[in-house]
């Protein structure tokens, strides 16, 4: 029993070893797929546990990683067939003129989550690599994936995000080379319609683009918000997770902005940080106890034009997650 145990022990260490260099990407990955944090975290769990129990039947034909990528893409793909999509505001109605009444919420819908970069490791040295890895994240692009079917889905993720040969994909996915390039195409004629071009969200410059949020952020906490309006472009779009309205163009953003932050200076506060490979803020607002407490995550999408999209995602549960607390002083 001992000799036995023994075994078991020293298995799992080895398992542990080999396998956990590769929990992060595969989170990022499920996510990716799921559009939700809180769903793939799940995920990558029970992936975990699936291949530690098959182990002791993994023959090495594959690489683990080939291996551990094919237990979650699975698991990805039998999740989609019992889920619905996860969608932003902008993917169920036009945008709205009126800001809706405080509290308007649509529980029953399936929102999109944001991602925090701590969640998934540190970015690559390579400055290319590095603007590779943030494009593979952006809200836009994991929005417009769940526009398609799970194996279309995971065909983008492997051959155009992570780069993986189409040969490779098509073992792990268990189609032909030509099938495989045959529902890339597909795909991506779909994901052009959906996702903007990327000359269209060209980044400013580091010192350019932290002088923008810093101006932001003073903005926003004063609640100036003719100055907040005019570092948006005029095309400018503005969402809410849970709230099903979401507002396109300056004038109705300020409307929006007019409604929501008519307490004054001194009740909001931002708080830097990073998702999806975008600049984000966490926002606190100061309730009557005189405490600041959480109240949503906004992601931006910045240009050399200005900010062209905000999704403020209201969900406290999120805080933790960008290792921020739910209440400061």
């Amino acid at each position: 029993m001992k000799t036995n145990e023994k075994t078991d022990e020293t298995g799992t260490e080895e398992f542990a070893r080999l396998t956990d260099p590769y929990r992060r990407e595969l989170l990022a990955y499920a996510y990716r797929m799921l559009g939700s944090i809180h769903d793939a975290e799940d995920l990558v769990q029970e992936v975990y546990l699936r291949a530690w129990r098959a182990y002791a039947e993994f023959d090495g034909k594959a690489s683990l990683r080939t291996w551990l990528y094919r237990i979650t893409t699975n698991a990805c793909l039998n999740a989609l067939a019992h889920s619905s999509r996860r969608v932003m505001p902008s993917g169920l109605a036009e945008p709205t003129e009126i800001p809706p009444p405080p509290g308007t919420r649509a529980p029953e819908v399936s929102w999109l989550e944001p991602l925090s970069e701590r969640l998934i490791g540190r970015v690559p040295e390579d400055p290319a690599a590095i603007v590779a890895s943030r494009a593979g994240l952006r809200l836009a692009l994991i929005a417009a994936l769940q526009y398609l079917p799970g194996r279309q889905r995971a065909v983008v993720i492997l051959r155009d995000v992570l780069a993986w040969p189409a040969a490779e994909v098509a073992e792990l996915l268990e189609m032909t080379s030509t099938g495989v390039n045959s529902t890339l195409l597909r795909a991506r004629a779909r994901l052009e319609r959906l996702v903007p071009a990327s000359d269209e969200i060209t980044e400013p410059d580091e010192p350019a683009q932290r002088e923008l949020l810093d101006r932001y952020a003073r903005a926003f906490e004063a609640v100036d918000i003719p100055a907040i309006t005019r570092l948006l472009t005029e095309q400018a779009t503005w969402e809410m997770p849970p709230v099903p309205q979401w507002f396109a163009g300056r004038d109705a953003i300020a409307r929006l902005l007019a409604a929501r932050l008519s307490r004054g200076p001194g009740y909001n506060r931002l708080v830097p940080t990073h998702a999806n490979g975008q600049p984000a803020f966490a926002m606190y607002l100061r309730r009557d106890d005189g405490h600041l407490h959480a109240h949503s995550i906004q992601v931006l999408t910045v240009t050399s034009s200005g900010i062209v999209h905000i999704a403020s995602f209201i969900d406290e549960t999120l805080f933790a997650q960008f290792g921020l607390p739910n209440t400061f002083d």
